[in-house]
């Protein structure tokens, strides 16, 4: 049986990057990093905030304690692929820290409700990553 994500990923691209479920009307991406221990490749579907010419991402993982495992990919390798839509290009990804961040983070949280529960639930500073074209 597929797991959550690959349903995602299938549903995603059977409809030009549109999906139901939790996701239903979110801005939604492919992001296709590299394992930074494995060297594999790896395919995370991930909710996106438009900045600009930017994709920013958050690496919430739902409030958990510890950070995705794409946040420690692109930290090790910034070169990075998306799928927007239709439409797939490379990207370097910049973590966005100090007032920036918390600005985009709180927009993030204003406009998608679960993100501002995600930072409630964990200690941690849920990092913020921009991804730009290259």
């Amino acid at each position: 049986m597929p797991d959550f994500n690959d349903q995602v990923v299938a549903e995603f691209r059977a409809n030009h990057g549109k999906v139901g479920g939790p996701f239903e009307g979110a801005p939604l991406l492919l992001l296709h990093t590299v394992g930074a221990k494995s060297g594999a490749d790896r395919l995370s579907p991930l909710m996106y905030l438009p900045d600009g010419d930017r994709y920013v991402i958050f690496a919430s993982k739902a409030g958990a304690d510890t950070n995705p495992a794409w946040y420690h990919n692109i930290l090790a390798n910034p070169a990075a692929r998306i799928e927007v839509g239709d439409d797939t290009f490379d990207v370097v990804a910049q973590e966005i820290r100090g007032d920036e961040r918390d600005a985009l983070y709180r927009k993030q949280a204003e406009l998608y409700s679960g993100f501002a529960d995600y930072e409630k639930k964990t200690t941690r500073v849920i990092p913020v990553v921009a991804l730009s074209a290259s």
